[in-house]
């Protein structure tokens, strides 16, 4: 499994870096598409915004490709390790069905598993 998240984690790096660097370099050709969708794209060229999302991506990229902020496969994600009552959909779709969010279900759910994803914003030991 520690492979497969190896390869993962390689992989959804090297597909940020590569698409976060295009606005930048324009090595990869792109005709504007129609309609609203076109439109969009360009208010974010215009804005300049893109480089800002570019940016983003090319950092997150790096820090994934270099291991350094990334929590999945550590010791810190145990999120995953346990079933948490939030999680389980026994009772969900009654509750949903019934309207029944009176006690506040998502705050239940999230608050909990807060402390959980801790790990991402922790640095690794280099």
């Amino acid at each position: 499994m520690k492979i497969v998240v190896l390869i993962a984690r390689i992989l959804l790096g090297l597909i940020f870096v590569v698409f976060g660097l295009n606005p930048f370099l324009k090595y990869i050709p792109m005709q504007m598409p129609p309609g609203t969708a076109g439109q969009f794209l360009t208010v974010l060229f215009v804005s300049h915004f893109v480089y800002v999302v570019g940016a983003a991506q090319v950092i997150g990229g790096v820090l994934l490709l270099v291991n350094r902020y990334a929590a999945t496969g550590s010791d810190d994600s145990r999120a995953c390790d346990r079933e948490h009552p939030c999680l389980s959909l026994a009772d969900g779709p009654e509750r949903a069905a019934a309207g029944d969010y009176s006690d506040g279900a998502l705050v239940h759910c999230v608050l909990p598993v807060q402390a959980e994803f801790s790990g991402i914003f922790a640095a690794r030991p280099a």
